[in-house]
């Protein structure tokens, strides 16, 4: 199980690859040190350098511009060296494998690997033979997106502390989303009262995937009452399987529109994980109206993101004073 990889022999966290099975106290530890982070970095600030002398390498076997430039950035500011490998020209197009890769890389005395990668389960074989360096999962196959999952619990924190009061929709492709499943894993963790998948039925998941949610087909029924609604992007290619027409007839019937926005409550939160499909998900409207917090989401993952690799690496004995309370993740 990739969850067991995750800790050393003294139960500490040593590589992120879920969010499955971290726990409550895990969870909030690690949005605590986000937010004394995000607070020391404010303004452009000079916040404390707890990687300083350490190297990260970005290994993305997947396109990406936002989760890796936020991988970096977060790296960077806490004062790491950072090499975005060159897969296009690695010797993996030459027929090495992954572990040696990973082995040549380490030798390099790297510390962590963020790995993003289009096939279920790569960053946790990876995990499975590192000697020394951390692994951070930045998204495999439909499997777990967990800092996205981080970044979302801490955006919606920073309006609501008691999560079993909230009732949440995940709204799109669930079965293909990894947002989703990591979205589900920090939202149980954190106690959410009520969870809600919805999306067109060939896009849903099995029931027992998510036991703990509750499934529904109607997104008019979906978002009654909600206080958050996570829109999840549509792929084009996926609107065939769906059985869907166009994308006008997916906005209609699972567009997040203002109107259909109001059924929730007055100040819900509107979450998208990006990119953005305007008009097919998502009306630009709400996007960018009042109750949007996606520039939020996207601020918060550095933070995010500098707590995961801060504690993964466990700069503990060159911490600042004012960070001692936020340097021993359980």
């Amino acid at each position: 199980m990739s969850s067991d990889l995750q800790f050393d022999a003294n139960g500490n966290l040593r590589h992120l690859i879920t969010l499955e099975g971290l726990g409550r106290d895990r969870i909030n530890a690690l949005l605590d040190r986000a937010v004394a982070l995000r607070t020391a970095f404010a303004d452009g600030a000079r916040g404390p350098q707890l990687l300083a002398g350490r190297t990260i390498i970005n290994l993305f076997f997947e396109t990406s511009t936002r989760t890796r430039s936020s991988f970096e950035l977060a790296a960077r500011r806490l004062g790491a060296s950072v090499l975005n490998f060159d897969i296009a020209s690695s010797s993996t197009n030459k027929g090495e494998s992954l572990e040696d890769t990973l082995a040549t890389l380490e030798a390099m005395q790297a510390d962590a690997f963020i790995v993003r990668h289009r096939e279920n389960g790569t960053p946790a074989r990876l995990a499975a033979c590192a000697r020394r360096a951390a692994i951070l999962n930045a998204g495999d196959g439909n499997h777990a997106h967990p800092t996205q999952g981080l970044l979302d619990a801490l955006t919606i924190r920073d309006h609501h502390a008691d999560f079993s009061r909230l009732k949440v929709v995940i709204c799109g492709d669930i079965r293909h989303s990894r947002v989703a499943r990591s979205d589900v894993h920090v939202l149980s963790a954190l106690g959410a009262g009520e969870i809600r998948l919805c999306g067109p039925t060939a896009l849903m998941p099995r029931a027992d995937d998510f036991p703990q949610c509750i499934l529904v087909d109607e997104f008019d029924e979906a978002i009654a009452g909600c206080d958050v609604v996570i829109m999840l992007r549509l792929q084009r290619e996926r609107m065939i399987e769906a059985l869907i027409g166009d994308e006008a007839e997916y906005c209609s019937r699972f567009g997040l529109s203002a109107q259909r926005l109001r059924q929730a409550r007055p100040d819900a939160l509107v979450m998208h994980p990006g990119p953005m499909n305007r008009g097919v998900e998502i009306a630009g409207d709400v996007a960018d109206g009042r109750q949007s917090v996606i520039l939020d989401q996207v601020a918060n993952g550095i933070p995010a993101r500098m707590a995961v690799l801060a504690s993964l690496l466990r700069p503990d004995r060159a911490m600042p004073p004012a960070f001692a309370a936020t340097a021993s993740i359980p």
